[in-house]
């Protein structure tokens, strides 16, 4: 049984090694490839609030209640915008993000805490995109 995991574990470095070497275009290709193949999805799942106790009123999401980011215009700066979507949601691969920029209106946040839709309006200003809160 250890010969087995020996050679378990050099196939898993080999893949690792070989997937080192791709481009992130080729990764992008390559993890939505695997989405596909495999019907999963690389988001991931939303930790369960923790239960109220009874008696206790649930605390209101935000003061400013949930917003909606809207790109309405990417601008000149393609480039700086795509950077931006990817530090607001790290899971967008560099495709989605290009997509985005091309695509407006694009919905960025959707249901977003006031705070955070704010920091994603400023990032997205900050490149040189247009940017609507709702």
């Amino acid at each position: 049984m250890a010969e087995e995991t020996t050679k378990e574990n050099k196939a898993v470095e080999k893949l690792v090694e070989e997937i080192a070497k791709l481009s992130v275009l080729d990764l992008s290709e390559l993890v939505s490839a695997l989405q596909e193949k495999l019907g999963v999805s690389a988001m991931p799942v939303a930790a369960a609030a923790a239960p109220v106790a009874s008696g206790e009123a649930a605390p209101a999401a935000d003061e400013g209640g949930l917003k909606t980011v809207v790109m309405t215009n990417a601008g000149g700066n393609k480039i700086g915008v795509i950077k931006a979507l990817r530090e607001i949601n790290q899971n967008l691969t560099l495709m989605d993000a290009k997509g985005m920029t091309e695509a407006v209106p694009a919905e960025i946040l959707k249901d977003a805490k006031a705070e955070d839709a704010k920091s994603a309006e400023e990032k997205l200003k900050a490149a040189g995109a247009t940017v609507e809160l709702k």
